[in-house]
């Protein structure tokens, strides 16, 4: 079970030293072996999921626990400490950082094969990697950039995602975290955990309080294309942008106040946006539109649907059709621990004592000599 809190970490531009990836391969590689040994290949996968445990991994592994470091090298030292046994140890490491997360679906399909498992799992793999990058990126809009997707799974099918966001203005960064166990359903709070720097507002279209826009805004595509854009149409002639400052993001947009029929709406900056003049995006919602997705998720998949199309949709929604969206942060029920100051709860000291016990008894069985397991185990305490 994840608890809930907030973990700060910082975005970190520098370069990890040769030095030190070697050794974390190597330290990596034995962790893997002894983890899969004491408890199979899908736990595994379950602890990479835990916010609270991969960071744990990344701190013994010797990485700075508060950079944002530790998730791109700490996903590449395992992807590597692993090259080559990864049909032994029955768990595949695929993306990464940049360019390398493009290659994620070439490479669940290669390894799905060596791993024998039937094609229409590779393509269930493949499907949900590719969601939680688009749920990550377009349905949770809090203003960081996801430039990192790493996705893994075992022999059994079991996956989990480690992604991480980017928020340039503020210079901080943010990981999402996803199991296959509890990502049942991919676009309502699927998330295992998310660690990061803070609160944020934004549009979370990921939230059990938008279900409704979800529901409205698969409607508005369900219908006709002309009807649609009227309504886009009918944003613009009603927002009268004002003065006030809100946080979403890079904390520097204006809100909107819009009045229509008779009701008075407050809602985030994204209203600013004028998405009747925006060819593109008409382009988007005509292809859509005739598609007609069955349901949102259906909608969320399709070719061209981002962000801006997400928008579109849940500020007609809410302001033409009154389907309110939620703009809480995600990020709020995140961090598995507690806090000393009792927020959000007290720290869970059973929950705590037993990852500092796994992680000793872990570094015990491995094979590295005894000075080096001396250092582990006090960066560990």
């Amino acid at each position: 079970m994840f608890k809930r809190g907030i973990a700060t970490f910082t975005l970190d531009y520098g370069k990890c030293p040769k030095w030190l990836f070697e050794r974390m391969v190597k330290l990596g590689r034995e962790m893997a072996r002894v983890i899969i040994a004491e408890y199979g290949p899908d736990e595994f996968v379950k602890r990479i999921a835990d916010p609270v445990w991969f960071q744990a991994l990344g701190t013994v592994l010797a990485f700075d626990w508060n950079a944002s470091g530790l998730t791109t090298i700490l996903t590449a030292a395992l992807k590597e400490a692993i090259r080559g046994e990864e049909r032994d140890l029955g768990i595949y490491i695929c993306g990464g950082k940049g360019k390398t997360s493009l290659k994620t679906p070439e490479q669940i399909s290669l390894f799905g094969a060596r791993a024998e498992l039937p094609q229409e799992k590779i393509n269930s793999l493949e499907y949900n990697s590719r969601m939680a990058a688009k749920v990550d990126s377009s349905l949770v809009q809090d203003g960081f950039q996801i430039y990192h997707h790493s996705f893994f799974f075992s022999r059994n099918g079991v996956w989990a995602v480690v992604q991480q966001g980017m928020n340039e203005r503020e210079v901080t960064a943010r990981r999402y975290h996803w199991f296959s166990d509890t990502a049942k359903n991919l676009i309502m709070e699927p998330h295992s955990g998310i660690i990061s720097d803070g609160q944020h507002t934004g549009l979370n279209m990921a939230a059990k309080e938008s279900a409704n826009t979800q529901k409205i805004s698969t409607e508005l595509v369900q219908g006709s294309y002309s009807t649609l854009l009227k309504d886009l149409k009918l944003l613009r002639k009603y927002s009268t942008p004002q003065s006030e400052v809100v946080a979403i993001g890079d904390k520097h947009n204006e809100s909107v106040n819009l009045k229509l029929h008779d009701r008075d709406f407050k809602v985030l900056p994204v209203v600013t946006e004028d998405f009747a003049k925006s060819k593109y995006l008409q382009k988007i919602l005509y292809e859509v539109s005739e598609i007609k997705p069955k349901n949102y998720e259906q909608l969320l998949s399709l070719k061209g649907v981002g962000p801006k199309t997400i928008r579109a949709l849940a500020l007609t929604a809410e302001v033409i059709y009154g389907a309110k969206a939620s703009y809480e942060d995600p990020a709020r029920y995140s961090f598995a621990h507690g806090g000393k100051d009792f927020v959000p709860y007290p720290v869970d000291r059973l929950t705590y004592d037993q990852t500092i016990q796994t992680m000793q008894k872990l570094v015990e069985k491995m094979k590295i000599g005894y000075s080096e397991r001396n250092k582990i185990m006090d960066r560990i305490i």
